[in-house]
Order: structure tokens, then sequence, then C-alpha cells
């Protein structure tokens, strides 16, 4: 089995990539639903999944055409099962499994986080096994020790908010747009440095853990007492100093547990993946670290940062070199499923 077919619906885009096992990354589109649920101020599942039955099936034709082949040519279909939105997830899986059945073809199930661990193999140069792997994605922030595929161990997660979420409701609190992570990074450029200092939750804890809910609770208390001047109008260069200073915060928390389970394993390299791992500033200061500690950062192409149908398909040729896939067509999705239980998994 060569060509693989990757189909992404976890959340609010919709991924399609063809891989080839041998010549690579073929083709890929993504349609995102940033429009859709601007208004809104966050994701509207019913709204995401419906949108992912009318985009699914012509992104699989422009994928098609662009890479020069046709349905009958894959030999394999991976789709992501979980972690997300039921009703998304559901999407790509009967359609996948669908499409499968149809070629008499394997489909082949994904777990969403794992797209985004392995993503950065997809990058010149890509990491050897094994590494660290700083997964921040949606809702995830997690440690991981990486010694091959499916070979994973947890080191540390966040107990509450994710590095995502505070990104987002913290945007939220200054009145941005969605989605709120890069709106926040982009205004906090023009923040003044150490105009006001927040809390690094669980920086100095002794172990590998995350939490953001109280850095969310601290940019609340901000807003409040700073962003209105004595008239009563929001002052923009304060709403940037705070987007900065949270950016700052967020930003020394994630690469001081990354730098801790270096120094911890002792292993040398270090993968950022995920939609934060888009970070300027985050991806300047592992840059700086590694330059000085002596270890390397990888990361993947910004365009498969956020959620993507290439990290799909390169998840699933992977698994493929390493079992031989039954042709089984019943599925399920999960919405919630830890990335460990798949460790050593036959598909």
């Amino acid at each position: 089995m060569k060509l693989i077919l990757g189909i992404e619906s976890s959340c609010d885009e919709t991924g399609v990539a063809l891989y080839h096992i041998g010549r690579g990354l073929l083709a890929h589109a993504l349609h995102t639903q940033a429009a859709l649920h601007g208004e809104y101020g966050g994701v509207v599942p019913e709204l995401a999944s419906r949108d992912h039955i009318r985009r699914v099936l012509p992104l699989i034709r422009t994928v098609a055409q662009q890479a020069g082949h046709t349905l009958q040519d894959i030999d394999a279909i991976a789709y992501t099962q979980g972690p997300g939105l039921s009703g998304a997830l559901l999407v790509g899986a009967s359609v996948a499994c669908a499409l499968a059945y149809a070629l008499g073809i394997p489909a082949l199930p994904v777990h969403h986080m794992e797209g985004h661990l392995l993503s950065p193999l997809l990058s010149d140069p890509a990491p050897e096994f094994p590494f660290i792997a700083l997964l921040v994605s949606g809702g995830h922030t997690q440690l991981m020790r990486v010694d091959g595929v499916g070979q994973y161990a947890l080191l540390g997660e966040t107990v509450d908010d994710a590095a995502g979420e505070a990104f987002d409701k913290s945007a939220k609190l200054l009145g941005l747009g969605y989605p709120g992570g890069p709106e926040l990074a982009r205004l906090a450029v023009r923040g003044r440095p150490g105009r006001f200092r927040l809390p690094r939750p669980m920086l100095h804890s002794g172990d590998l853990d995350f939490s953001f809910s109280g850095l969310k609770t601290a940019v609340l208390t901000l807003v409040r007492h700073h962003t209105l001047d004595q008239h009563g109008t929001v002052d923009e260069q304060i709403k940037a100093d705070i987007a900065h200073a949270t950016q700052e915060a967020i930003v020394d928390v994630l690469a001081g547990k990354a730098l801790a389970a270096l120094k911890q394993t002792g292993l040398e390299r270090l993968v950022v993946a995920g939609g934060v791992g888009a970070n300027r500033q985050l991806r300047a200061r592992l840059d700086e670290a590694a330059s000085e500690c002596n270890f390397r950062v990888f990361y993947p192409d910004l365009e498969f940062c956020t959620d993507n149908g290439a990290m799909i398909a390169f998840a699933g040729a992977l698994r493929l070199q390493q079992h031989e896939l039954k042709r089984d067509y019943r599925f399920d999705v999960k919405p919630r499923w830890d990335l460990q239980e798949i460790s050593c998994e036959s598909p």
C-alpha cells in the first residue's frame, strides 16, 4: 500500500490530503470555519458538523485532481477517530469508511493528537526518535516522551485549562475576534514589555504538569481594572499591554516545562506541535534556549500547525508500514481519547 488519503474533521476545519509512501505529500487542501463561527465567539458543534458534510467530498475531488490521481488509485483511507466533537468526527469517519468500502480498500482510524505529534516529521530536517513532544493544540497541553511511532509516555499535562484555551479565553476578555489566539498574538506585538506582570502557574511546581485557569482569572482582573480610561472608553494601548503580558506568561510556562522535561529525561531533541506551536514568541523563546542549552527543536511547517489532513494521512501511512490492516468498515468515534491508549496498538 502506497497512496493514503487522509481526512480530518475533528473540530472546525475540514482537511484532506494524499500522501504517497516513497514520494511524500502529494497534495492537501483545508477549509476553515473561522468565519462561520466568528459571530458566536466560538465553535458551534452542529454548524461545524453540517459544514464538514458540505466540504469533505469537494475537497477529496480537489486533492485527487491536484495530485494527478483518481479515487481508484488510493490504497487506504486514514481518518480522525478522535478526540474531538462527536458530530464532526462522525462526518469524517462515515465518509472515509463508506468510500473505503466502495473502493474495496482498508480504512484506518487515527488519533488526532498522534497526527499533531508526528507532523514535524513532514518537515526537513525531520527529528529522529527519541524526542520530547510539547503538544499544544486546542484543549490539549501535554509533554510526551516519544520513542517511536506508537511509543508514547505521558510526562505531564494540564490539570485544568490548556494553553490554547488560555489564549482564546483571554482574547475574548479583551474583546478580540475568533479565533482568539492569533488575534491576541497580533495585538501583543504592540504591547509594552513590563507594563503588567501576570502569574506563571505551576512553573516551579517540581513536576511537568500545567495549569492556566488562574492565569485567565488574573487577566480578567486586569481587564476589569485597567482597560477603561477616566472617560469610560477602552484604552487600546492598555489592551495591547495586557495581551503582551498574557502571551509572555503562557510562553514562559510552556518553555520552562519543556526545558525541564529535556533535563529530566536527558534527551536532546524537542518537538513542538499543535496550533499554539505556530506562536512566533514561543518559537523564538525555544530557539534561543536551544542555542544556549545545546538541544535541537523542531516544528511543523506553519500550515501544518493547525488541524489538517496531511498529518492524518502521514500518521496513517506510518501505521500502515508497521502493521497489516484488516478490512473492517464498522466505525465509531472517540470524543475523549487518551493518546497513551494507542501506544503500540495495531490498527
